[in-house]
């Protein structure tokens, strides 16, 4: 894959987008279009590390892997650098861990329509400020993703959703043994169980959980974080991701909430300092 054709798409003058399949958010309207490189340029399965460009599809990835017996801790659907720029990291995070942690090196497109190289190609303690944590979360607005270097993790023998009806999280999800993902809407819960199959089976048997097709649809209204402690006091229509402290809820927030409002000056800030001229992803939210 050729980046330096990339970056002169990007250019160094006016605003631009990038957008990829779309299933993330569409690019900002009225504003010159690019998309980043596409392509699995290599898989090392003993390093549990591969590199590939950005607009490359999620599935496209997972599908490469199966065959290694790996896969990669992203959500589904869309491609690596749109699931990278949201930041979100799915339901899979009490299992999983942050998205964050998936990107190893990023060599993205600044606001002067340079190439740059950001973090490692190896898994290692590095000293120094962390590039990659940064660009993860930032839609865009630092830097344009034109290929990556992500983690890979073994693919599970066996994946089970399982379900039951419970008022209080706590009691069921301290007997689990390091469930993927656990989540409650203040009368079910939901547990993403992997590993052996017996030891699944001996798992869901333990706590009396029953199979069922797969997690609950998400509330689209907003998504908050509290203490994972405090997932318990949520009301009206919610998902709580137990463990993790993020609530998928009906209802938007408040764009007075202090959280919010602190997080968005901050985020302001770092992009003033990445992109003065608010070229890049011009107008998009930041928080």
């Amino acid at each position: 894959m050729d980046l330096t054709v990339f970056a002169e798409e990007v250019g160094a003058t006016g605003p631009v987008t990038i957008t990829g399949l779309g299933t993330r958010g569409g690019p900002v309207a009225g504003v010159r279009v690019v998309r980043p490189p596409a392509g699995i340029e290599w898989i090392q399965p003993d390093e549990m590390t591969m590199r590939c460009g950005a607009g490359t599809p999620v599935d496209e990835l997972d599908a490469a892997l199966l065959e290694h017996g790996q896969c990669v801790a992203l959500p589904p659907g869309g491609t690596v650098g749109g699931a990278l720029s949201v930041g979100h990291s799915g339901i899979r995070r009490l299992g999983y861990g942050p998205v964050r942690d998936v990107l190893l090196q990023a060599c993205y497109v600044s606001d002067t329509g340079q190439l740059v190289t950001a973090g490692g190609p190896t898994v290692k303690n590095v000293s120094g400020f962390d590039l990659c944590r940064l660009l993860v979360g930032a839609r865009g607005t630092l830097g344009f993703l034109g290929d990556v270097i992500i983690r890979t993790r073994p693919r599970p023998q066996r994946s089970q959703w399982f379900t039951i009806d419970v008022t209080d999280p706590f009691p069921v999800f301290t007997e689990l043994y390091r469930p993927v993902s656990v989540l409650w809407n203040g009368t079910q819960l939901w547990a993403l169980l992997e590993g052996h199959p017996d030891d699944v089976a001996a798992q869901a048997a333990s706590c009396s959980l029953d199979e069922c097709d797969g997690p609950p649809e998400l509330p689209t209204g907003s998504r908050r974080v509290v203490p994972p402690a405090m997932v318990a006091s949520q009301t009206g229509r919610f998902v709580a991701e137990v463990g993790v402290g993020v609530i998928h809820h009906a209802e938007p927030l408040s764009a007075a909430d202090p959280c919010e409002s602190s997080v968005t000056k901050l985020a302001q800030r770092i992009k003033a300092e990445f992109d003065p001229e608010g070229r890049l992803n011009p107008g998009v939210n930041l928080a």
